[in-house]
């Protein structure tokens, strides 16, 4: 790739010393942001997968696609991460390729034979996980396929995290947004169409992300020399430097996707038959709602690692900086969002099917701990990239610790509530720890000023929404269509594209209704939920408008800053 070409891919505001800015972080994160929307389609589909293949079933595919992304995150020795430490830091192509070498071998080779291993013991490993009668046939076949998702959703994980270690930040909309969630869609209702039942969810994740790993390797191609992989020895300096990262944040990470997915896995266990992948179904679906507001934290995660590695090389002020930024940014974004999904919770829990209410207590307790773990979250990526590689381990092992003690307390008692709290309180230790030891080891902390300012008014403006929030779910239904008239009619005045599209909204659920009459008990929560949409954005424009200082909110980009009226 030439150096005009990789000029084009820089930030245009990138200082002209090679240091890092506020607006380096603040354009990074909004397009990372972007890009892990599709998160946001993944929630959509979930109520879809749930009404055409039962409760049941729906958490038994959660339960293996959480043991894959579990395993895989011990079987990659931390090779994700370590692209953000060792890739800015290469001096040349051959380093970068050295490096995504490296990261590929010592994770895929690993991830293979495990996949190979279970493929063949399917029957015996099919023994820990439980599913409904009517799947019970299905059980053995399933594990036996989805094992080969190991591999594939590894080398994803690699090939993207690679190019955001170049700072590509955007790289993945396409894949992530346009391919990943929605081509699974389209072989999903393929294959149910044909008859497949569960195993549709199998089959259709499977092809998915073979598709992914064709993609990401064009992508690759595009910004690393790949030819370059078949140059030099292997075990060469970057393949150490590489390991050495990678094990290093291995167990933080390994403990990261223990509080996401191991709960689900845990339940489905403990509990015998349905009962345990209905429970394991409801956990999925808590934690789906509430990783909206984990979206926040996922877009500085990946951002600030890279960026306070860059940034080191010029001197604690500038990390200082951008921390600070990030984490008032962070702050006027995650709490408004997680206090409408809170509040939003009686809307939106009916629209995953029927007993899906017994997950309130779950989605509640998840949504703030997650604005909390987005607010101090931070701390981590940073430490990754500038603290020890012992000192990165403290928070994720302590939280992990305490959220088992309370697991192991709770749960024979209370259940699904029981592993939300432990999940709850785990994930808040996870992410103080690491904020005590910046500010005691490396002298670092976010909460200079205008924090205290953002934090108050971003209080005032998160409690406004959810009051409003809980007051348009009280409304009787012709109250709720009023509202909806009005929004549309305000919207119109705003931009006739906003107005058309919740107009579309609207007929689209009457027009479901009139295809699926079944779908009609759910018509009332449709039209809360589009009530609640445009309050959820006028809630986050407000906080951003209101609570960040005129400095923080250029930091976004004039266009962005102009587009959104937030000055």
């Amino acid at each position: 790739m030439t150096e005009n070409k990789r000029d084009e891919e820089r930030s245009d505001d990138e200082p002209a010393d090679g240091g890092v800015s506020n607006r380096d972080v603040a354009k990074g994160a909004g397009t990372t942001l972007l890009a892990r929307l599709g998160g946001i389609i993944d929630l959509l589909t979930q109520p879809l997968y749930v009404w055409l293949f039962g409760l049941a079933s729906f958490g038994f595919y959660g339960a293996l696609w959480a043991a894959i992304n579990l395993v895989e995150n011990v079987a990659d020795l931390g090779m994700t991460s370590a692209m953000q430490r060792v890739v800015p830091q290469a001096k040349s192509p051959q380093e970068e390729a050295s490096a995504l070498r490296a990261s590929f071998i010592l994770a895929l080779i690993p991830c293979t034979i495990i996949a190979a291993l279970v493929s063949i013991l399917a029957e015996p490993v099919a023994t820990f996980f439980n599913a409904s009668d009517r799947d019970a046939s299905q059980v053995v076949d399933a594990v036996r396929y989805f094992a080969w998702a190991l591999p594939l959703w590894a080398f994803v994980e690699i090939a993207t995290s690679a190019l955001r270690s170049k700072r590509l930040f955007g790289a993945e909309i396409r894949l992530r947004l346009l391919w990943e969630q929605l081509v699974r869609l389209g072989f999903v209702l393929i294959f149910f169409w044909l008859g497949f039942g569960m195993m549709s969810l199998v089959y259709a994740h499977i092809l998915s992300l073979s598709i992914i790993c064709l993609l990401c390797v064009r992508l690759l191609n595009q910004h690393f020399e790949l030819r370059l992989l078949l140059v030099g020895p292997v075990r060469d300096p970057m393949f150490k430097e590489a390991l050495k990262a990678g094990l290093a944040v291995l167990p933080v990470n390994v403990v990261t996707r223990l509080f996401g997915d191991g709960p689900a896995i845990a339940l489905n266990a403990i509990l015998p038959g349905s009962a345990g992948a209905i429970a394991g179904g409801l956990f999925i679906i808590a934690r789906k709602v509430s990783s909206v507001v984990q979206l926040v934290r996922t877009a500085f995660s990946y951002v600030l690692a890279p960026l306070a590695s860059s940034a080191s090389a010029y001197g604690k002020d500038q990390v200082a900086r951008i921390y600070g930024f990030s984490t008032r940014l962070s702050f006027a974004l995650a709490l408004p969002l997680g206090a409408m999904l809170a509040a939003s919770g009686p809307t939106l829990l009916p629209l995953f099917g029927p007993g899906a209410e017994a997950a309130m207590f779950a989605l509640v307790l998840l949504t703030l701990a997650r604005v909390a773990e987005a607010v101090f979250g931070a701390a981590t990526p940073i430490q990754q990239v500038t603290s020890a590689h012992l000192d990165q381990q403290l928070g994720s092992l302590v939280g992990l610790g305490v959220a088992a003690l309370i697991a192991w307390w709770l749960i024979p008692d209370y259940g699904l509530n029981a592993m939300a709290i432990a999940v709850s309180v785990g994930l808040v230790i996870a992410a103080l720890l690491p904020l005590f030891q910046l500010h005691i080891i490396n002298k670092l902390h976010p909460f200079a000023a205008p924090f205290g300012t953002v934090m108050i008014r971003s209080i005032g403006v998160a409690a406004i929404g959810a009051a409003l929030a809980l007051l348009v779910q009280e409304l009787p239904l012709n109250g709720q269509r009023v509202c909806l008239a009005l929004i549309i009619i305000g919207a119109w005045r705003l931009s006739w594209k906003l107005a058309a599209t919740l107009l579309v909204i609207g007929l689209a659920e009457y027009l479901a209704v009139l295809l699926v009459p079944s779908l009609e008990s759910i018509l009332p929560y449709l039209i809360s939920l589009s009530i609640l949409i445009p309050l959820l954005v006028a809630t986050l424009w407000a906080s951003l408008r209101l609570s960040l200082s005129v400095e923080d909110r250029m930091e976004l980009g004039k266009k962005t800053v102009q587009r959104l009226k937030l000055v």
